[in-house]
């Protein structure tokens, strides 16, 4: 077997489509369906909030998608990215399991976010659309957009959720230096954010607050502004599926096929990324691989949560999808992994968990902080807390490994760098961060609030 340590691939191998599930999927999604009436939605009703041809990508069944050659030079900043083999970490656990991962942290703006923000930022410009409105929660989907709005020169506006917005001001920054405008959700520039500061001056805000803001502003421009989502459509889904297409051809230049792939899951784009094309080895070429999704056990909507149509939103304006959900008014506790506090899961996710070809686990904050530090003191890369709860995954099935004297294959997904997240380390570090229960009564009562969809 190799001795390498780092799989590289030349331009010329990155991918030239991208992959869509849905075509092979054998449990697809529900029918989208319109807030107001819960109907199924239309073209026309999606039109308000995104550019027609992202919907038409949104709605296709068909297997690749041609990836526009605009896109790809922007793409060549930083992919192909690097397959890495973890060797000093296997040491230091004594596993005889090899681990292997994926550094997205590589981009520009230090995520795998860019892989759909670049393309949804494209595809709104040849739309002829001049602004664009989001929302983020660590800070790495609005960096993301706000780097590739500049590079297609469009305004942005991003709606932080505020518990962020005040522990990662320099993501904040980062945002502000591509020329994108920032705000603490929620705010009183938007009704529903005056609503919820009604109710709570010191709400301290959630995803599906920040995204009821920004599609509001967005629904409200005359279509003047689009809205960019980072994670849970399909389309977002789709163009993260490059990060699976390359470690395919690096884990066959490594000589080895992954007996389980890792990945953090809050609305699920990561994970997806790298996951969904080995799901289509699984299903058409007969590859056994495990898929794990690991989500935080503050915010189990896999594990705990209820597969049934829920608003995308808080505020009931974003469609209703068929997801695991805690259920649109549930607003999570303060965790350090921002990126991962949303009440739902992809509705594509959702639909092959419910198939049962997707595991998933919950690890919690302590942990998961854990494990971060000890990646960062054998492999030198402080990740995100996003990225740290599929490092404490994969740490635990090599243990198991160990435990079982088996070798094992495992691919994890490092989603992004934490280099933003000094003060959640430092926290951390204090001894000031804690375990959160989960909130039974809160979750009862968001569930209890569900739409009735027959």
């Amino acid at each position: 077997m190799t001795e390498q340590t780092r799989f590289l691939l030349n331009e010329s191998d990155l991918p030239k489509q991208w992959y869509n599930i849905l075509a092979d999927s054998p449990n697809p999604p529900a029918a989208v369906l319109n807030p107001q009436t819960l109907e199924p939605v239309t073209p026309e009703f999606m039109s308000v909030i995104f550019p027609m041809n992202l919907i038409m990508q949104e709605m296709s069944s068909e297997r690749y998608i041609d990836i526009p050659e605009e896109v790809r030079e922007i793409y060549k900043l930083w992919r192909p990215t690097p397959l890495i083999r973890a060797r000093r970490l296997e040491k230091a656990l004594g596993t005889p399991a090899h681990i292997y991962f994926k550094n997205e942290g590589v981009s520009p703006s230090g995520s795998h976010k860019p892989n759909t923000a670049v393309a949804q930022a494209y595809y709104n410009k040849i739309a002829g659309v001049k602004a664009m409105t989001t929302e983020t929660g660590a800070g790495q989907w609005g960096s993301a957009l706000s780097m590739a709005c500049n590079f297609f020169d469009l305004e942005l506006q991003v709606y932080m959720v505020k518990v962020s917005y005040d522990l990662k001001p320099y993501r904040r920054i980062l945002m502000n230096s591509f020329g994108a405008e920032v705000y603490a959700s929620p705010t009183d520039t938007t009704d529903y954010g005056r609503s919820v500061l009604a109710d709570n001056p010191d709400n301290p805000g959630s995803l599906g607050i920040a995204i009821s803001e920004a599609v509001e502003v967005a629904a409200k421009s005359g279509g003047t502004k689009k809205y960019g989502l980072g994670s849970v459509l399909n389309h977002v889904m789709i163009h993260q599926s490059v990060i699976g297409e390359e470690c395919l051809k690096q884990m066959d230049m490594a000589g080895e096929y992954p007996d389980v792939v890792i990945g953090c899951v809050g609305g699920g784009s990561n994970f997806a990324g790298i996951a969904y094309p080995f799901i289509r080895e699984n299903l058409k070429d007969g590859q056994r691989t495990r898929l794990l999704a690991v989500e935080p056990a503050a915010v189990p909507s896999l594990t705990k949560g209820k597969y049934a149509f829920d608003y995308g939103d808080t505020a009931k304006m974003a469609p209703v999808v068929k997801m695991y959900t805690l259920g649109h008014g549930f607003v999570p506790p303060t965790i350090h992994a921002g990126g991962l506090r949303y009440h739902g899961m992809a509705p594509s996710l959702s639909a092959l968990y419910d198939a049962g070809l997707v595991e998933a686990t919950t690890v919690p904050q302590k942990a998961t902080f854990e494990a971060a530090l000890q990646f960062a003191q054998t492999e030198g890369i402080l990740p995100a807390p996003e990225s740290a709860h599929a490092i404490r995954a994969a740490i635990d099935e090599a243990l198991d490994a160990k435990e079982k004297g088996e070798k094992r294959v495992i691919l994890f997904n490092l989603s992004g760098h934490g280099h933003f997240d000094m003060a959640s380390y430092q926290k951390y570090m204090a001894g000031e961060l804690q375990d959160f229960a989960l909130p039974e009564d809160a979750i009862n009562e968001a569930m209890a609030a569900l739409p009735q969809v027959s």
